[in-house]
């Protein structure tokens, strides 16, 4: 990935962020937000995933899992990745799969970035898999 293509990513991930409630604003203040291109090596091994399929992480205990006694082992953040994402919204370029489904374009990455980050969001809360498809975040 360019430069400009990480410019015109992270402008979609401050666009996004931007749209989100206040409540929202105050939890990524105490939860680091990271957008990298792909997850490091040691990231990935904790994954049964290709770094090229993973389109964000939340790393660290979630909220649920916590207690005053735990001391983190791994510090709490969520991470957005930009090749994972743009690889499912389908690239930049609008186009049209098989099916005639319409595919990829800037709509739709800022779509796949909005679902991606309140995905996350919803890990650190402690919902599962299950629960975040059944509210339209997988």
């Amino acid at each position: 990935m360019n430069a400009a293509e990480r410019n015109r990513f992270d402008k979609l991930v401050e666009s996004v962020l931007a749209d989100l409630p206040a409540a929202m604003h105050n939890l990524l203040e105490e939860v680091p937000l990271l957008v990298e291109d792909t997850p490091d090596p040691a990231l990935l091994k904790t994954t049964d995933c290709k770094a090229e399929e993973i389109c964000g992480l939340h790393s660290g205990l979630n909220l649920a899992e916590r207690s005053v006694e735990d001391l983190p082992e791994i510090p709490e953040t969520i991470h957005l990745f930009r090749v994972g994402i743009l690889e499912i919204a389908g690239g930049w370029d609008t186009w049209q799969d098989e099916d005639g489904t319409p595919m990829g374009g800037v709509d739709v990455v800022r779509e796949e970035i909005r679902i991606t980050l309140l995905h996350e969001i919803g890990h650190h809360f402690g919902l599962d898999e299950d629960q975040l498809e059944r509210l339209g975040f997988a």
